[in-house]
């Protein structure tokens, strides 16, 4: 338990840096967008292509996906549903918040909760894969396609093929399902460049705090708690409630299908926001709260399933 609080501090650490350099204005005001389209555009490409390049291809397809995958959609649709019924956001507002309630810290912080509450860093591979090859492109192109240049629906539809994410991880895959190792001379370069994926997301979040008013206040206060609390608790709870009735899981299966849905909302979708300049302020406050909040439920899950 202490390497997954160790995991928490880490990421808090990297985000008080970069509020600090927010707060000083050593970077100037265009920093964090700066930051968060290089991590976007470039790193993270990178860092899913190394990911997914040692990826068991057939993970995807596991019974664990049944309640992570299934548990995603279920509470994004019911975000959607809600808050088109309450407040009836924009389209590209709608995706953020729909991403903001569903879409895990898979990477950061799926890999040492993985290891340290179930032991093998294998169990984030199902819901990892599913993030970024079906719910990462269909909210991007949701967002593309708010922009006042929009694209054709033509172009729309092939956008995704077109995301550097997208691209990352299909070429990924690609060397995944070919077996061929790569020298290590043609990775090193790659490997620098993903270096770059978490501290520039987390410093561009974390500058993108200063002067910010308290999260969970304000005019999108009812959607960023409504955000948090399908995150936190209802998408843990549906994802259970899936894999141990719709999947027949159970022991460590079942925690790993809960913990991992359990995991805050990912630092990826305020970049994948910020890069659009669509519901920045709420995948902000979602992502800042939904963490501090996940530390109490991941330490309760695994006392109750473990």
């Amino acid at each position: 338990m202490s390497g997954v609080l160790g995991g928490f501090a880490a990421l808090a650490a990297v985000i008080a840096v970069g509020w600090l350099v927010g707060r000083t204005g050593l970077l100037g005001a265009e920093a964090p967008g700066m930051l968060s389209r290089l991590s976007f555009f470039v790193a993270t490409p990178a860092l899913l292509f190394l990911t997914l390049s040692e990826a068991d291809t057939h993970a995807v397809l596991s019974f664990a996906l049944v309640g992570t995958a299934g548990s995603a959609v279920l509470v994004a649709l019911l975000y959607a549903g809600l808050a088109w019924w309450r407040w009836r956001p924009s389209a590209a507002e709608l995706a953020t918040g729909a991403l903001s309630s569903s879409y895990v810290n898979a990477g950061n912080l799926g890999i040492p909760v993985s290891v340290y509450i179930l032991g093998d860093a294998s169990y984030v591979a199902p819901v990892l894969l599913f993030q970024v090859l079906v719910m990462a492109p269909v909210g991007l192109a949701v967002l593309a396609g708010s922009r006042a240049d929009a694209p054709s629906r033509r172009t729309l539809l092939l956008q995704p093929l077109r995301t550097p994410v997208v691209i990352g991880c299909a070429l990924g895959l690609l060397l995944a399902a070919s077996g061929w190792d790569p020298p290590s001379l043609a990775l090193e370069p790659i490997e620098l460049i993903a270096a770059l994926a978490v501290p520039a997301a987390l410093l561009a979040y974390g500058m993108s705090l200063h002067g910010a008013p308290r999260p969970g206040a304000g005019a999108l206060a009812g959607q960023v708690w409504l955000a948090v609390a399908l995150k936190n608790v209802a998408m843990p709870g549906t994802a259970y409630a899936l894999g141990r009735w719709g999947a027949g899981l159970d022991g460590v299966a079942l925690l790993a299908v809960t913990v991992t849905s359990a995991l805050p909302t990912a630092q990826n979708v305020f970049v994948y926001a910020a890069s659009y300049d669509r519901g920045t302020v709420l995948a902000r406050d979602v992502i800042l709260l939904s963490t501090l909040l996940s530390v109490p439920v991941l330490v309760g899950i695994a006392l109750v399933l473990g």
